[in-house]
């Protein structure tokens, strides 16, 4: 008798299988059929900001849903990373894939609260946005070469400020250091706000930051631009050649893209390929990247992935002759 009870609901649950699995594949079809949140790492305002709400518009646009996001700023984006690793893996959230939590952190801090390469799916990538170089006008080198030569003539006595420990555009510095063989002083700051400050004030002698953050005082003439970090020049300052025209090689530059936790339904990740590498292409998109300085770079899940491993393989190195960790 038992046996044929234990047959029979069995039999039952094989009976439902059949249902359960066309249930699940109808709701990865029909997704999104209802808001999805998105989670920002960083703080309103910022060009990740901007990129973002952009691109989550033309989505609610292309989709007929709402991606609502939501800055959840703290521990250069670990703390959105953390919360959006954490999330349930049902599509409905998803956040910003992006340099700093899942490149940097992983070398840069002694502990993280999620694993970078197991605990979030790639969805695409969206875009790039280069940092530049730039001097003090008291500063008399008005090119890369004369700027290697200047430093190198005193080791130890000029300055680079950044964003702080572990920022891209920290790691520009360092690259920069080890690649010219130049000896220079690190100063990190708060954000890149403080240290361009200090360079309009003379206080240091060079800055590296993301374009948007300098872009109006280069325009404005108050610091000298030499070169910036990405493969070709930015379409906003087409005149400043890249580093690697001086330091072949050279190339670091902020990226951003759309992930989700680990164990997305892969037929939601592909639809939502889709509609990003659709979203970019929307005149209003473009022309918002490209008043930020950045541009547009589609990559599906697979490459999305290969892309961000290459770059932390690729940066770690740097990070550890740097010095920088955060215990």
């Amino acid at each position: 008798m038992i046996k044929l009870r234990l047959s029979r609901r069995r039999a039952f649950a094989l009976s439902l299988a059949p249902m359960i699995a066309s249930g699940v594949a109808r709701a990865q079809a029909d997704w999104p059929s209802k808001s999805v949140r998105y989670i920002n790492h960083f703080p309103p305002g910022g060009a990740t900001d901007v990129l973002s709400r952009v691109v989550c518009q033309e989505l609610s646009e292309l989709t007929g849903q709402q991606f609502v996001v939501e800055n959840k700023g703290g521990m250069g984006g670990n703390v959105g990373a953390d919360l959006l690793a954490k999330s349930a893996p049902d599509g409905y959230t998803l956040g910003l894939y992006t340099i700093a939590s899942h490149a940097i952190a992983p070398t840069l801090y002694a502990k993280l609260p999620f694993d970078a390469a197991k605990d979030f799916t790639a969805v695409s990538m969206l875009w790039q946005v280069p940092n530049l170089l730039a001097v003090r006008l008291g500063l008399p080198p008005t090119t890369v070469p004369e700027l290697i030569a200047f430093v190198k003539a005193s080791p130890g006595k000029y300055t680079f400020g950044s964003g702080g420990q572990g920022t891209s555009p920290h790691l520009c510095g360092e690259m920069l250091k080890q690649m010219a063989g130049l000896n220079m002083v690190h100063v990190p700051y708060r954000g890149g706000a403080p240290a361009l400050q200090d360079l309009l004030a003379g206080q240091i002698d060079m800055v590296y930051d993301n374009l948007p953050g300098i872009i109006a005082q280069v325009r404005a003439g108050k610091v000298r631009p030499l070169a910036v970090t990405s493969r070709e020049p930015s379409p906003l300052l087409p005149e400043i050649q890249p580093m690697s025209k001086f330091l072949p090689g050279f190339e670091i530059t902020s990226w951003g893209g759309i992930c989700g936790p680990a164990g997305l339904p892969p037929a939601m990740v592909e639809k939502c390929a889709a509609l990003t590498r659709k979203a970019l292409e929307s005149e209003k998109v473009k022309a918002t990247f490209l008043a930020q300085g950045g541009t547009p770079l589609w990559l599906g899940p697979a490459d999305a992935a290969k892309f961000r491993a290459d770059n932390e393989a690729r940066l770690a190195p740097i990070i550890k002759a740097s010095g920088a960790r955060v215990e």
